[in-house]
């Protein structure tokens, strides 16, 4: 089946989502449902499922929490022991096996769940950043590659009971990636842009061409 493609401004996706999800959460009959939110670097996904969560929450306090996918980076030690620095971020610098058993359990979980996160400011991963309830029934998983269909990446479509797109233009994610990456101070103007066309806009390149495997793309209307 054809992805649905829709036009909407963020806030609009939002208004979409939330009774959609409600409803089937509704129809679950107690067993948790995982949604998730794909999309490029720079595209605004992590902030929308995290808006996502909250708004959730605000109807039905406790049911939903968010799982991010960047807590299974590689450690940075063993990305540097592969030679693979210049690559981070990358799919092949993701523990992508151990995502998707972790997601498996997550869905099959009756006790307190906790999971790894991603630090931009020390660039590696922290573990137990984050515990997902036992009352939890909406897990919002957002991340890059979780409609690929290269390596462990395809064990993770199945875990998903809907997937969202988020497409921003890619000359948009690039300007959005510079400020980022700026902002966060660890390098000069010069190596952040360098790591942008190298790294961030190729794996961009590439998520892009999951975008069919979503049951609905939302192109994001956002300010250039």
């Amino acid at each position: 089946m054809t992805a649905q493609t829709i036009r909407l401004t963020p806030q609009a996706a939002l208004a979409r989502l939330v009774p959609y999800i409600l409803e089937m959460e509704s129809q679950a009959d107690g067993r948790r449902i995982a949604i998730g939110m794909a999309g490029g670097p720079g595209t605004g996904k992590s902030t929308l499922a995290a808006e996502l969560v909250t708004m959730l929450n605000a109807v039905r306090p406790g049911s939903a929490a968010l799982v991010p996918m960047d807590g299974f980076h590689m450690k940075h030690a063993k990305i540097e022991a592969m030679g693979a620095t210049d690559r981070k971020g990358a799919p092949h610098t993701f523990e992508g096996a151990a995502f998707v058993s972790f997601l498996h359990q997550l869905k099959h979980a009756n006790s307190p769940v906790s999971g790894p996160g991603y630090s931009r400011k020390i660039e590696d991963t922290v573990d137990d950043a984050f515990t997902v309830p036992a009352d939890v029934r909406v897990l919002v998983v957002e991340g890059n590659y979780l409609l690929l269909t290269e390596g462990p990446w395809a064990g993770v479509k199945a875990l998903l009971d809907y997937a969202v797109f988020v497409h921003v233009p890619r000359d948009i994610v690039q300007a959005r990636l510079l400020k980022r990456h700026g902002e966060e101070g660890l390098f000069t103007e010069e190596r952040n842009r360098a790591h942008i066309e190298r790294n961030d806009l190729p794996n961009y390149d590439l998520v892009e061409t999951s975008r069919d495997r979503a049951d609905v793309i939302f192109e994001m209307d956002v300010e250039r």
